[in-house]
């Protein structure tokens, strides 16, 4: 009896088979999301930190922000002449006709026109370039940069003037790595500076620099860091003289690019923040700024033809009643 009624009932149905495709564990979060396409996963690159990028220089470490932020702005009259005279050596001219600001006490701003003409040779080697400049005034700038190895360059920045001890000369000992930069400096005033930069990964680079000014019995260190992709550039500075900055560099597109940076000095509590823009027209490059004490500045670069641009320099400041109005033009490159 017990057996031919257990035969009589029909057994249980099976369960359901998973459906082709479905996860064995049943629908979760991935069950219920669609399946990603073939091919739109990627493997994740592992990073070879035994083979970084080198970093830039550490004096470069905020030079996109730089660009875009303290574009060369000048008041008056400015004509500028390169005259190559073969493919490594060039001579050019230079006129200037403005105001030159006087340090005062008050808060008016004190001008004094002036002029003056630069003479400068050039000349531009893979391994060495040497640039001079002689002015009316009596000045003279010379700079010098000698690859010395394929990792070694000696670099000099020389000024020379007729007024007593206001004459500056630089030696600069630069050695490039596979991944990494150091700078050692010499200068006049018994001033001895050392830097260092290491790529810490294919991104972020982090350095820190030294320096003592002998004839002052002052010294000094100070910190960085600098990350950058393709769209973006960070940059951080703190130093022990109080100067904490920062800089941030937004690449929109390939013609245009934001700015921004902020500076505090805990010695004298001051704050600054400026904003700035980069614009790359075909045919002229436009750069502005504007800070946070109400100063607006704009530097236009317009090239009119073949190795002649025509310049534009404005900047106002409001508050301080202090307008600066230029231009000047440029011939040869």
């Amino acid at each position: 009896m017990g057996s031919a009624a257990s035969a009589a009932v029909p057994p249980p149905p099976p369960p359901e088979q998973a459906q082709a495709g479905s996860l064995p564990y049943g629908p979760g979060l991935a069950g219920i999301l669609p399946p990603k396409p073939e091919g739109e996963e990627k493997e994740e690159k592992k990073v070879d930190y035994l083979n970084l990028p080198c970093p830039v220089p550490f004096e470069e470490i905020q030079r996109e922000a730089l660009m875009s932020l303290k574009p060369e702005l000048f008041e008056g009259l400015r004509f500028d002449f390169t005259k190559p005279l073969n493919q490594k050596f060039s001579l050019s001219h230079s006129v200037f006709m403005g105001s030159l600001e006087v340090p005062s006490q008050s808060t008016e701003t004190i001008k004094v026109p002036t002029a003056h003409y630069e003479f400068g040779a050039n000349f531009l080697d893979p391994k060495l370039m040497l640039i001079g400049r002689v002015m009316t005034d009596g000045r003279l700038n010379a700079r010098v940069k000698c690859d010395l190895t394929e990792n070694l360059t000696l670099k000099v920045n020389a000024q020379l003037t007729q007024e007593p001890h206001y004459s500056q000369g630089m030696f600069n000992f630069d050695y490039t790595g596979s991944d990494y930069r150091t700078q050692f400096q010499i200068g006049n005033n018994a001033f001895y500076g050392a830097n260092y930069i290491q790529s810490v990964t294919p991104y972020l680079s982090m350095g820190a620099e030294i320096f003592w000014l002998g004839h002052q019995r002052k010294s000094g260190i100070g910190f960085a860091s600098r990350y950058n992709t393709d769209k973006m550039v960070g940059t951080l500075q703190v130093a022990s003289t109080g100067i904490v900055a920062l800089s941030y560099v937004q690449k929109v597109s390939e013609k245009v690019a934001l700015a921004s940076d902020f500076m505090y000095n805990h010695m004298s509590k001051d704050v600054t923040a400026s904003f700035g823009y980069d614009y790359l027209l075909r045919q002229c490059r436009l750069r502005g700024k504007i800070d946070s004490n109400g100063v607006v500045a704009a530097y236009l670069e317009e090239r009119l033809n073949m190795g002649v641009n025509f310049l534009l320099s404005a900047e106002i400041d409001h508050c301080k009643k202090n307008y600066k109005f230029g231009f000047g033009m440029t011939v040869g490159e």
